[in-house]
């Protein structure tokens, strides 16, 4: 089974609505994937999702509450096939772990734009925006690097 992780700073808003978005269309299109999200920070390990990222989530039929934040490991490096990250920063963080098999979200249907973090917006759309981003970037990523291993 192939895999894939979704990387993002601190693992409560942008990579939590990744991976449930990612398992919403995986399961929709029946592809084995095992789909995961990590942050490369510290501060929030343990703690679900933030509000915001629950609301669009669930807006959406996508549930996302039983999901804990947790930091992204060198581990992870080995144990992923795919490593997707939301922003250049996260990219350069994975990176300079070691990982190669590195994709930016953005880079599928956003010309390589970082997702921007809803945490700092000011309000529910900064997640309405960044959610459907994310959802358009996923349809795409899997259209392209995993349609063909799976059809």
């Amino acid at each position: 089974m192939q895999s894939i992780i979704f990387v993002c700073l601190g693992n409560i808003c942008r990579s939590p609505l990744a991976e449930g978005v990612a398992v919403k269309i995986a399961q929709e299109r029946n592809l084995a994937l095992k789909i995961d999200s990590a942050g490369t920070g510290d501060w929030h390990i343990g703690e679900p999702p933030c509000d915001g990222s629950i609301k669009v989530a669930k807006m959406h039929g996508i549930e996302i509450t039983h999901l804990r934040a947790r930091q992204f490991t060198k581990e992870d490096i080995e144990r992923f096939d795919l490593i997707v990250v939301l922003d250049e920063s996260n990219r350069v963080h994975v990176k300079s772990l070691g990982a190669k098999n590195i994709e930016k979200l953005g880079c599928f249907g956003y010309e390589c734009r970082d997702v921007p973090d809803p945490y700092f917006f000011d309000g529910f759309d900064g997640f309405l925006e960044v959610y459907k981003m994310i959802e358009i970037c996923v349809n795409e990523l899997f259209s392209v690097k995993f349609c063909k291993a799976f059809l």
